[in-house]
């Protein structure tokens, strides 16, 4: 029976921060992003993905990916993973406080 294929269990992130974020045109204020993170973890969400630690000049919209994770020190309603697509963006997400 297909029921007995499917995981026991699942983790649901929500990764409209990051995702839902990076195209916007006109520059999204840190604060804004750090309140819809903080909003949606509230919801009772399990994982946020807060941020991307690319290049600002690829994903302009991410260049305050520190400062998101920076106002996230102490948040424990919920995981906040990252995307980090190279070393030097992981040093930058350690350095900020990614986990």
């Amino acid at each position: 029976h297909f029921l007995r294929m499917l995981p026991t269990r699942v983790r649901v992130v929500d990764v409209s921060p990051r995702d839902g974020l990076q195209n916007e045109r006109r520059i999204v204020p840190t604060s804004t992003k750090v309140g819809l993170i903080t909003a949606l973890a509230d919801c009772g969400l399990p994982a946020v993905e807060a941020t991307s630690f690319v290049s600002p000049k690829w994903v302009p919209q991410m260049a305050d990916a520190e400062h998101v994770m920076r106002s996230l020190r102490g948040n424990t309603a919920a995981d906040f993973p990252v995307l980090v697509p190279n070393l030097k963006g992981y040093n930058l997400a350690v350095e900020s406080g990614a986990t």
